[in-house]
């Protein structure tokens, strides 16, 4: 009998380390977001998530807390689905991220949007950030948007030290975009935006396009304060994120506070700008 439990074990090991299995490629981190989902409608979200998530991973619900601590002991569903409708690995290889709509499908249905942050180690993709952001009816269905790396380049040797550096390039960059946002309110975001930027913002659909994305800045929001908690950036150095907490006063005299999370793109002139922002409501 033993032997029978730890065959069968080894097996849902391998089978689930297979389906993680990353080559550096976009296909590869979209089939293991695929497989996680699958997981997750047959075996519950929780044992889903314990599976995929690595050990330091953060999910936000709403705000930051370590995805192990919390998957042991939530409350369990088998109602949760989503699809991946747009996906990118850095040139390096060494993370990547995805986005798309889930639903949950319980009693009490809900919808929203998701943005994931993905880690290759030893071979297989780990997630390492999940943050969602409700819309209350479903999501008019996304064209997939899976892009390949142009190249691949990874350095044979990053100190400590230049890790930390490529690091707080990030986070100069963000503190240089908050500083611009106190100046020029909302507007400001014109300048760290990739012209197909796209916006994940709770009860609305995917705002795509900067000019799409200023326009619902300009009509709703007054002002925009950024509180960055970390960031990091591939060893290809092309796609970077950062997280943290913004507060936005709308022009309605409401002020709410968000947990954000940001995909930044290296520009060919050395700049970086935004692929993707995602905001949830915080939970004071």
């Amino acid at each position: 009998m033993k032997k029978i439990i730890y065959t069968a074990l080894l097996a849902t090991l391998s089978v689930g380390a297979y389906a993680q299995k990353s080559d550096g490629t976009t296909k590869s981190l979209v089939n293991a977001e695929k497989a996680f989902a699958e997981d997750a409608a047959k075996e519950g979200a929780n044992a889903a998530f314990l599976k995929y998530t690595a050990a330091d991973a953060l999910v936000f619900r709403p705000n930051p807390t370590n995805a192990k601590k919390f998957y042991a002991t939530a409350t369990d569903m088998k109602s949760l689905s989503w699809t991946p409708t747009t996906a990118r690995v850095s040139r390096s290889g060494d993370w990547g991220f995805t986005s798309g709509a889930y639903v949950i499908n319980g009693e009490q249905k809900s919808y929203g949007h998701y943005l994931s942050v993905w880690r290759a180690k030893n071979g297989k993709w780990e997630l390492i950030l999940d943050l969602g952001a409700e819309t209350n009816r479903p999501l008019n269905k996304a064209v997939a948007n899976f892009v390949e790396p142009k190249d691949h380049f990874t350095p044979k040797f990053a100190t400590e030290k230049e890790l930390k550096a490529g690091r707080d390039v990030i986070l100069t960059t963000e503190k240089t975009l908050n500083a611009t946002l106190k100046s020029y309110g909302p507007s400001a975001f014109a300048g760290f935006l990739n012209k197909d930027a796209q916006l994940l913002f709770p009860g609305t659909e995917t705002i795509t396009g900067k000019e799409s994305i200023q326009a619902f800045n300009n009509r709703m929001v007054d002002k925009i304060n950024l509180k960055t908690t970390a960031a990091d950036k591939a060893l290809g150095g092309d796609l970077a994120y950062t997280y943290g907490v913004a507060t936005i006063d709308y022009k309605t005299d409401l002020r709410e506070s968000f947990n954000y999370l940001f995909i930044w793109e290296r520009q060919s002139d050395g700049n970086w700008n935004i692929m993707t922002q995602i905001f949830t409501l915080a939970e004071r």
